[in-house]
């Protein structure tokens, strides 16, 4: 059958006339006339590559125009670097954090010693001033296989972004059956450093990360929350790979949670996205709503751990300053539940969460008193109500599960009364 009348070539083709000119990509079509070079196509020296150095050395020297050529070189090879015995997923969460934080490299200091600066390999803040391409139909090789994906994603050179797709009679859940699986062990390299995985028959999208089994691959049915809502390719397209949507993902939406000596990739779902975003918009303007940044609704098994670590995530990561963070709960059990996500996620840093735990009142008011960057405690601990007022000179955030239940009464006046700036 000619590639013409191939099962996706009609999806393909409207999947990158709607990145290139609504979501202002780069598309190029590789299918047989990718040629191979450093002034070739995409600069590929062989089909097994899989960083198009080229346009990754070109941001690198944009985003960081103090490296010289050795430099460039050595955090290149930091990128491209990993351990032989490394699973798939170890590389692609070392990969993650490389450029999510930056790369290390050896700086030479006018007094002779040496010091590490981080080389910045994306720039979050101004999404234009980096490289979107797609390439469509882009053969990639391994030692024993030959294998033709249908759209790989590329944010100055890095493969970011993986698509597959299928004709409109398929279901979707071939796409991950018949080619990301078989993938995963032919041309591993690919998803190296992978951040979103699409699978799609247009009329029906999915979206994905490494590891996750198919029945967690899920829908994006909107852009705003007010919208009615389709689980068309269109409508994630546009929610995820637009450009500043694209890099909030990439850098505020994802985890790695290390729960049960496993690793799950987690990326925010399409809820998730929004709501965490409407209470970050909220958290901008609390000067204006006296303090209070509302209330966030999910349905049991939705992911309010989650949701909670995405916020406390975005807002450290995008506001100046060093807030607090008090997570309040009514059971002992919810409370070590959500500290242990807390912990597993590396929101904590190497410390346990034992650490950040308030074991009583006075515990609790002497955590408030200091800067602590957490505090998981019952509501029940705030049963003083004859307390001196804490006035701190930094952000106290609280995040309140469950108020349905027991969070108001007594112990929230109490709460209240200390904390009147939180």
């Amino acid at each position: 059958m000619s590639r013409e009348y191939s099962e996706n070539v009609l999806v393909q083709n409207s999947a990158g006339n709607l990145l290139q000119n609504v979501l202002g990509w780069e598309v190029v079509l590789a299918y047989n006339s990718e040629k191979l070079g450093p002034d070739g196509t995409l600069g590929r020296t062989s089909y097994g590559e899989v960083l198009l150095t080229r346009y990754f050395r070109q941001a690198l020297l944009r985003l960081n125009p103090w490296l010289t050529p050795n430099q460039l070189d050595e955090v290149q090879k930091k990128f491209t670097a990993h351990v032989s015995t490394a699973s798939l997923m170890q590389i692609n969460e070392e990969k993650y954090f490389l450029l999510r934080d930056g790369i290390p490299v050896t700086v030479k200091r006018p007094d002779g010693r040496t010091e590490t600066r981080s080389a910045a390999v994306i720039d979050f803040k101004n999404p234009e001033n980096n490289h979107f391409l797609a390439v469509k139909e882009m053969k990639i090789h391994s030692q024993l296989y030959r294998c033709r994906t249908d759209i790989v994603g590329f944010v100055n050179g890095i493969p970011l972004l993986f698509i597959e797709l299928k004709k409109p009679t398929v279901d979707v859940q071939n796409a991950y059956i018949d080619n990301y699986r078989n993938y995963l062990d032919t041309i591993p390299q690919l998803f190296y450093y992978n951040a979103f995985l699409m699978l799609s028959n247009g009329l029906e999208a999915k979206v994905g990360t490494l590891g996750s089994k198919y029945e967690f691959f899920h829908e994006w049915k909107r852009l705003e929350e007010k919208d009615s809502g389709s689980v068309a390719l269109e409508i994630m397209l546009r929610g995820i790979c637009r450009k500043e949507n694209f890099l909030d993902l990439l850098e505020n939406f994802i985890l790695y949670d290390h729960s049960g000596g496993k690793t799950a990739k987690i990326l925010a779902r399409n809820h998730q996205y929004l709501g965490v975003n409407e209470a970050v918009k909220a958290y901008a303007a609390r000067k204006l709503n006296n303090g209070k940044l509302g209330v966030f609704w999910h349905t049991q098994g939705s992911g309010k751990s989650y949701s909670m670590l995405f916020l406390a995530q975005k807002i450290r990561r995008k506001f100046q300053g060093s807030p607090t963070f008090v997570i309040l709960t009514d059971r002992d059990e919810l409370n070590k539940q959500i500290s242990d996500t807390f912990e597993n996620c590396g929101l904590l840093g190497k410390s346990k969460a034992t650490q950040f735990m308030a074991t009583s009142s006075k515990d609790l008011i002497g955590k408030l008193q200091g800067n602590p960057s957490f505090i998981f405690t019952l509501i029940q601990k705030f049963n003083q109500s004859d307390v001196t007022p804490i006035y701190p000179d930094h952000d106290i955030i609280i995040m309140s599960d469950e108020a349905h239940r027991s969070q108001y009464g007594i112990f929230a006046d109490n709460m209240v009364k200390l904390l009147p700036t939180a």
